[in-house]
């Protein structure tokens, strides 16, 4: 197995780096802060002609016919940018839902569990994954729940009237509270006529056999996917942190002279670079333990990571002004979607065999609260 970047993968990587400083600088992310992260439409059908959500759709589908390794890729870079909105799951639903390919439509999930819907109120669809469907009459006679899919038309806009917006920590990512859209997704799945489904072919093989914390392909390409844009927020984070130390001076000296500032970014780098070794090997192998690996290791560098890079900037980095709290706040949301810490640990202790008592934690505490 060949961990090294390709010519024509770092080729892509860099033109994802350059689009995205073209079209998503820090005026427009700040731009984004201030409308409560609503989804840019404009910016939107801009990443669908550049390929990001129909990326391995095949050729002859009108996609890019590449893999999840260079999907990986895209979404670093993605979150490297703290780009907002539902990019995981328009990317998962490009080829099943109307206009999801071509960035038209803004899709998001319902991951179950009673997480918080991103998104929802701008959402034209939102992918329903088979943990949501908890309902034996859903199971088919192959164990593949039917029924997986997208809600859409008059359905999701029944659900999304009935929904609660919550507060959000992360003020690029609206959230509401959608127990109704569950109760919808069962009448889906019994294939009433008063839900709209549009299959995801590309998702249901997956979609036998998993556990319930970690169902099936959806749920394994949301988690591993996220962890990317992790990743490129611990990689942005390092950048900002290193960047700050060698220019800030105190006592007539970089502050980066330190010890002690020396020690936090080493820490940074030694948590992102690990993260970045485990997700491209899940990327290549697609096993769902090692993207449970891969999304705690991306998680906890993440926030670590942001955490670290405040510390390093002081008081500033406190302030609204200072783009580090966005980082944080972003991390920490993304640690609790798809795959939180407790199931990827559950994931990875019941991949070493069976055991007589409770499995102690990867590390202490949980990436969502830091």
């Amino acid at each position: 197995m060949d961990l090294q970047l390709s010519d024509d993968q770092r080729a892509l990587r860099s033109g994802m780096r350059d689009l995205l400083g073209a079209v998503f600088d820090r005026e427009a992310l700040r731009a984004a802060v201030e409308r409560g992260g609503t989804v840019d439409r404009g910016l939107w059908r801009e990443l669908g002609a550049a390929g990001l959500f129909a990326l391995r759709l095949p050729e002859e589908a009108g996609g890019v016919g590449l893999g999840l390794p260079e999907a990986v890729l895209l979404f670093e870079e993605a979150g490297r940018a703290l780009l907002p909105g539902p990019l995981v799951a328009t990317h998962l639903a490009a080829g099943a839902v109307e206009g999801a390919a071509e960035g038209e439509a803004v899709v998001t999930a319902l991951e179950g569990g009673g997480r918080l819907v991103a998104h929802l109120a701008e959402a034209d669809a939102v992918l329903v994954g088979p943990g949501v469907l908890t309902d034996p009459a859903a199971l088919t006679g192959s164990g593949v729940r039917a029924g997986s899919g997208a809600l859409t038309g008059e359905a999701l806009a029944a659900s999304v009237a009935e929904a609660g917006p919550v507060r959000s920590l992360d003020p690029l990512t609206p959230l509401h509270r959608a127990e109704g859209i569950a109760g919808a997704a069962m009448g889906l799945a019994r294939g009433s006529e008063a839900y709209q489904v549009e299959g995801l072919a590309g998702a249901a093989s997956g979609l036998a056999g998993g556990s319930e914390a970690y169902p099936g392909a959806l749920c394994r390409e949301g988690a591993l996917l996220t962890a990317a844009e992790q990743l490129g927020s611990a990689t942005r984070t390092t950048e900002m942190a290193v960047q700050h130390a060698r220019t800030r001076e105190q006592f007539g000296a970089p502050i980066g002279s330190f010890q002690a500032v020396k020690h936090l970014c080493a820490d940074m780098l030694a948590r992102t670079e690990p993260a970045r070794s485990a997700l491209y090997a899940a990327a290549l192998t697609a096993d769902p333990v090692e993207i449970a690996a891969a999304k705690l290791l991306a998680d906890e560098a993440a926030v670590r990571n942001a955490r670290d890079c405040l510390q390093i900037h002081g008081g500033m980095g406190f302030t609204w002004e200072a783009d580090v709290h966005l980082h944080l706040k972003r991390a920490w949301l993304r640690a609790s979607r798809w795959l939180t810490a407790a199931e990827s640990e559950e994931i990875l202790a019941a991949a070493l065999g069976p055991s007589s008592g409770p499995v102690p934690p990867l590390y202490s505490g949980s990436a969502a609260s830091g």
